[in-house]
């Protein structure tokens, strides 16, 4: 019982001189995304021209639905276990929660909002304009393109996944989100997640009309529309600022308190 409570007391210790800003786990995050997305834009730009124009060629299996198959897996169970984990290491005893944790806490949260913003970046912006691109210069046979295949099935699922993480983050570790639901940080993360549903409407659209030069056709405002959503940041921004700075308050009147001491 005396080593039990001897190592909780380190473990709150620990939390207390912590860092409130984990630095390198933020960069390293950034860093892999950008590393990882350079490099998918790599192996697209040589096999999308090489084996990517035509659907029923052998090698459009190979390259291509082979990939697709496995980044669905793959990102569904990723995502499935990113979640579980946060909820099953959930925060069980908030209200012992130290003013020092839950800055440290805010900080945190915010450095998954800029992962979020650095996938939302490849999904909805980069990868999501490259796609015009393509059928601009490319008629399609299929709806399974190599361009569809890295936007819709992989970056897209990919930013989902990290806005459902930063979610259930708050959820299970910030009184203020634990307590009831923020309708801004819902439309923060269910807004751009409901543009991968809206990838069906599209589909069944271009099944039915040519409209692949017609980029501003009325069946593309679904994206638009959900990927303002977006803009609910600035909402979960102003709720939490008011908390933030009562809690900075405090750091620094702790801070001053230390220094007279």
């Amino acid at each position: 019982m005396a080593a039990t409570s001897r190592a909780v007391a380190q473990g709150v210790a620990e939390k207390e001189t912590a860092d409130l800003f984990a630095w390198r786990g933020m960069w390293l995050a950034v860093a892999a995304f950008f590393l990882f997305y350079i490099g998918v834009r790599w192996y697209e730009g040589v096999y999308g021209w090489k084996y990517g124009l035509d659907a029923f060629s052998p090698e459009f299996q190979t390259y291509w639905m082979n990939l697709l198959y496995i980044e669905l897996v793959v990102e569904a169970l990723a995502t499935a276990a990113l979640v579980s984990y946060l909820i099953k290491t959930r925060d069980r005893n908030m209200e012992a929660m130290t003013p020092r944790e839950e800055l440290r806490r805010y900080c945190t949260l915010y450095m998954w909002w800029v992962v979020y913003g650095v996938g939302l970046f490849w999904g909805a912006s980069f990868f999501t304009e490259q796609d015009g691109a393509w059928h601009q210069t490319v008629v399609r046979d299929t709806d399974f393109t190599p361009s569809h295949i890295i936007e819709f099935y992989m970056s897209y699922p990919i930013y989902v996944m990290v806005g459902l993480g930063s979610f259930t983050y708050a959820k299970t570790r910030i009184p203020y989100f634990a307590k009831g639901w923020s309708v801004p940080y819902l439309m923060l993360v269910f807004g751009p997640f409901m543009i991968f549903p809206n990838v069906g409407l599209n589909e069944w659209g271009h099944t039915f009309w040519f409209m692949e030069e017609l980029f501003v056709a009325p069946l593309h405002w679904g994206f638009v529309f959900f990927a303002w959503f977006i803009l609910a940041v600035f909402g979960v921004f102003l709720q939490v600022q008011g908390r933030m700075k009562e809690l900075l308050g405090r750091e620094l009147q702790q801070s001053e308190d230390y220094a007279r001491s």
